[in-house]
């Protein structure tokens, strides 16, 4: 069966967007939408604009994604599609999450999570529970946090999502650093750096580098901090990622602390 002019460009946007090429990605899903306003497929059309929403979501554009969404929600209600309806509110939850607004992102996820456990979907269910570990660890709800996120690991196991288990090991890891538990935030960020490695994944290995520069900041080690964070940096310019900007001048600062230091020490 021939595939329509917008599964075609949806799918070229998908590749894209899976190797962290937003802007191409963007355009794909843009000249998919214009197809399907013109044929008035409403499930194509629901698609396409959840594509658009996640591409403005990981870009910034928060306000965009959040009309997008919701265009999709109304339409996936009038399909009467849970199974998507779920993914939607998931998805502005994490909206909510990007955006520290913790209640309203809860309120999202779990009425995400209840369609889910309807309609089985465990695939969803394990990355949403992730979710809701982020917003226990943002209230300060430490050990709520780690059950949710032990939950999520054991349901991907189940699916084999290997790309969410590094997520969440590195989830864990930023937990652990949020309570001053170095050596238990470098091990899970370690296990998450090789997952993603073996995934070939550059932009997962570079929230992973993130978090260990993080690490040695936080015990002081700026010589291994600056070196995770240059390679943060790197990949930051590769794709052309929204802290680009935000993660030099840190380096810069690192760079700068590091000077002083050994200024210090060979005066003493």
């Amino acid at each position: 069966m021939h595939e329509s002019h917008s599964t075609h460009l949806n799918r070229l946007g998908n590749q894209h967007f899976s190797r962290g090429f937003y802007t191409d990605a963007y355009h794909c899903y843009s000249r998919a939408l214009e197809a399907d306003r013109q044929s008035g497929d409403q499930r194509a059309l629901a698609m396409t604009l959840g594509n658009l929403g996640n591409i403005c979501a990981v870009s910034g554009r928060r306000s965009q994604a959040n009309t997008y969404y919701h265009e999709v929600l109304e339409i996936q209600k009038i399909l009467g599609d849970d199974r998507g309806i779920s993914t939607t509110l998931a998805n502005l939850g994490n909206l909510s999450a990007d955006a520290g607004e913790w209640e309203r992102a809860q309120a999202h996820y779990l009425e995400a999570l209840d369609l889910m456990n309807d309609v089985g979907d465990y695939a969803g269910k394990a990355i949403l529970l992730s979710d809701l570990g982020l917003v226990a660890r943002e209230k300060g709800q430490y050990l709520q946090a780690i059950e949710y996120y032990e939950e999520s690991l054991a349901l991907m196991r189940r699916v084999d999502n290997q790309e969410g288990q590094a997520d969440v090991y590195r989830m864990m890891a930023r937990l652990y650093l949020a309570q001053g538990r170095y050596n238990e935030a470098i091990a899970c960020t370690q296990t998450s750096f090789d997952m993603a490695e073996r995934l070939r994944d550059e932009l997962r290995m570079g929230g992973a580098w993130f978090v260990l520069a993080s690490c040695y900041e936080g015990q002081g080690d700026w010589r291994e901090a600056i070196r995770y964070l240059e390679q943060v940096v790197q990949v930051d310019e590769k794709y052309d990622l929204p802290k680009l900007k935000e993660n030099t001048t840190r380096l810069q600062h690192l760079r700068e602390r590091l000077t002083h230091v050994n200024t210090t020490l060979s005066h003493e």
